[in-house]
């Protein structure tokens, strides 16, 4: 029985279980976006978290903590200096967690799983959206009414 037990094996053991947050929470972390089933995204999220506020505080104890976590040196580095400038005010939700449908061979569902301030498309979008947009047409002061030229009859002229 599995009471009170809330991690989501994965269908493996521990050690492999284990192998492969690591490898992903790397792979996450220095390509900042990262394809997976939604299970083993979600799994992820709870792992990684963590690491990104320890990496907040840069001290030798938490760089020690992270690197038992993820056994790689350039991950380790790049949390700490590259990721860890960006969420630095951040109070949490690091991560999101996009469903992109299912995959071909085993209709397994897929999601994709990236760091939230490193999606330059949204936060751009987002720094758009300041701006009062109508839809109605605004007329240019320019184009306002112009005199239409008088046009004169030949009865007129005589």
């Amino acid at each position: 029985m599995r009471h009170g037990n809330k991690v989501n094996n994965l269908s493996r053991k521990k050690g492999h279980r284990e192998a492969l947050l690591k490898n992903l929470a790397a792979a996450l972390i220095t390509h900042k976006r990262i394809n997976t089933t939604v299970a083993k995204a979600k799994a992820l999220r709870v792992y990684v978290e963590p690491l990104i506020t320890k990496a907040k505080d840069n001290s030798t104890h938490n760089r020690r903590v992270v690197f038992s976590y993820l056994q790689d040196k350039t991950a380790v580095h790049e949390l700490f200096s590259v990721v860890a400038e960006k969420v630095g005010d951040r109070p949490g939700g690091y991560t999101r967690i996009i469903k992109t449908g299912f995959r071909r061979g085993d209709a397994a569902d897929m999601a994709m799983i990236e760091l939230v301030d490193f999606n330059e498309a949204l936060l751009g979008a987002k720094a758009d959206s300041g701006k009062k947009r109508t839809r109605r047409g605004r007329r240019k002061s320019s184009d306002a009414v112009v005199a239409a030229p008088q046009v004169v009859s030949q009865d007129q002229e005589e």
